[in-house]
């Protein structure tokens, strides 16, 4: 039997935000795999299927079970939540995959001694899901109107100083930075050090969005500015926006400007 793997982004979480294709391959799928705490939220659309769920930090664990099950002749579904391609499963499936192939050539054989066929990246489909950088950027207004970076704090699997070196070149920049994982109860002060570097480069009022759970159950929406915004609650959950030069704050939403020359006329400074 010929397997396949879905990587499914399957976006905040919530059924209402889930795409149609994601929604269609969960179906297709014979079995889930995923983080046990996002295999809960489409527990309601998956029914009794057969569910591969583990902890935090065991993705690849989890990727190879997949792997696995497809090469025996399975649907496999694994779920990202957000979009499976920005910070999620779709990366690293490939890159296992890819080293598996790179393995049965080196030995000379086509099929493993297991008598599985080998998965092909031909049988992989990557489903894109709403990402968290979108779903915060909706309930703040339309900060990412103009060019932006996402970055990281999350030091696991980057060196500190390269995030460090990530942060304060998007700043220099101008981009709109779009911040993911920036606190943890074992990760303190990156944030801080994070704000700092940006601060040397944009002014203390510049805008920040800060939302928790984006589109999911426990949302809160908080706007700030970027000399205040330590003072408020952030965790794992929370996706922070910081604008740029241009960014403003009006009836408690949060813009960037395109371009179109309409700031001038409403009388709006950035």
């Amino acid at each position: 039997m010929k397997g396949k793997l879905f990587v499914i982004g399957i976006g905040p979480g919530s059924a209402e935000h889930l795409t149609q294709r994601a929604r269609t391959a969960l179906y297709e799928a014979d079995v889930i795999v995923g983080y046990k705490t996002y295999v809960n939220l489409i527990r309601c659309i998956v029914g009794d299927k057969e569910i591969v769920s583990t902890g935090m930090t065991e993705e690849v664990e989890r990727c190879k079970a997949a792997i696995d099950l497809a090469e025996k002749g399975k649907k496999v579904a694994v779920i990202s939540s957000g979009d499976a391609g920005i910070y999620g499963m779709a990366g690293l499936i490939y890159e296992l995959v890819v080293s598996g192939q790179q393995s049965v050539v080196s030995q000379e054989k086509t099929i493993p001694a297991t008598g599985h066929r080998p998965l092909a990246t031909s049988d992989i489909e990557v489903i894109p899901g709403v990402s968290a950088l979108n779903a915060a950027a909706a309930v703040l207004g339309a900060p990412l109107m103009h060019d932006f970076a996402a970055i990281s704090l999350s030091d696991l699997l980057t060196p500190w100083e390269v995030i460090q070196k990530r942060v304060e070149a998007a700043a220099m920049a101008d981009f709109v930075i779009c911040i993911y994982n920036p606190k943890s109860s074992g990760r303190v002060e990156q944030i801080g050090i994070a704000r700092d570097l940006i601060l040397k480069h944009r002014k203390p009022d510049t805008p920040v969005g800060i939302v928790k759970n984006a589109m999911r159950e426990g949302q809160k929406v908080l706007l700030t500015t970027l000399s205040d915004m330590l003072n408020h609650d952030i965790d794992m959950l929370t996706t922070i926006i910081i604008g740029n030069s241009t960014t403003y704050v009006v009836d408690n939403v949060m813009v960037t400007p395109r371009g179109y020359k309409l700031s001038e006329e409403l009388g709006i400074k950035g």
